[in-house]
C-alpha cells in the first residue's frame, strides 16, 4: 500500500512565485520560500487535476479504494459494490451483498412491505413487528461463517430491522 506524501522533483504548473506582486519577483528569500511551499503543494494540485479518476474504482488508486467502498457502503470487492449501492437497504441488495461477499445466494424473508392504493385505508402488507430472517441453504451453506455472515448483516440492514440468520446445510 502506497502512502500520500510529498513527491521529489513534481513541479506544479502554477509557482507560487510567479503569482505574487511584482515586488517581491527579484527578492531571492521570497522565491526560495514560495518554491518550498510549490514542493509540499504539488502532489495535491496533482490530485486535485485528476480528481474525477479517485471515484472511479477503476482508476482510483489501490490505498483509496477501501475509503471509497467505505462511501458506498462496500465490503469486499469495491470495483462490483458500486453499482450496487442504489439497492443498498432492500432485500434485494442485501442478497446482493452477501452473494458477492460470502460466494451464497440467501434467501431473505422481511416482515414490512408497502403498497400504493386509491382507497383510504387498504391493509399494509406484511407484519407490524419488523423482521429480518437471513436464510441460508444448501451444500455450502454449511461452510460459512455464520458469526461473520451475522456481523455483516447487522452492518448493511436497514437499522430498525432485528434479524436472525439461519443456516440449513443439505440440498437446496
Amino acid at each position: 500500500m502506497s502512502e500520500r506524501r510529498i513527491v521529489p522533483g513534481l513541479r506544479t504548473r502554477h509557482p507560487l512565485g510567479l503569482q505574487l506582486p511584482g515586488v517581491y519577483a527579484d527578492d531571492d528569500f521570497v522565491q526560495r520560500l514560495t518554491e518550498g511551499l510549490d514542493e509540499v503543494l504539488a502532489p495535491v494540485q496533482a490530485v486535485l487535476d485528476s480528481l474525477p479518476a479517485y471515484f472511479d474504482p477503476r482508476l482510483a488508486p489501490e490505498d483509496l479504494l477501501a475509503l471509497l467502498a467505505a462511501w458506498v457502503g462496500a465490503e469486499g470487492e469495491v470495483r462490483g459494490a458500486v453499482r450496487g449501492h442504489a439497492s443498498r437497504g432492500t432485500a434485494q441488495g442485501l442478497a446482493e451483498q452477501i452473494h458477492r461477499t460470502f460466494g451464497i445466494t440467501p434467501e431473505i424473508e422481511e416482515s414490512g412491505g408497502t403498497v400504493w392504493s386509491a382507497t383510504a385505508r387498504t391493509p399494509l402488507p406484511g407484519t407490524a413487528e419488523p423482521r429480518l430472517t437471513v436464510r441460508l441453504r444448501g451444500p455450502d451453506a454449511a461452510t460459512v461463517d455464520v458469526a461473520a455472515v451475522s456481523a455483516f448483516v447487522a452492518r448493511n440492514r436497514p437499522v430498525h430491522m432485528p434479524f436472525t440468520v439461519e443456516v440449513i446445510p443439505g440440498s437446496p
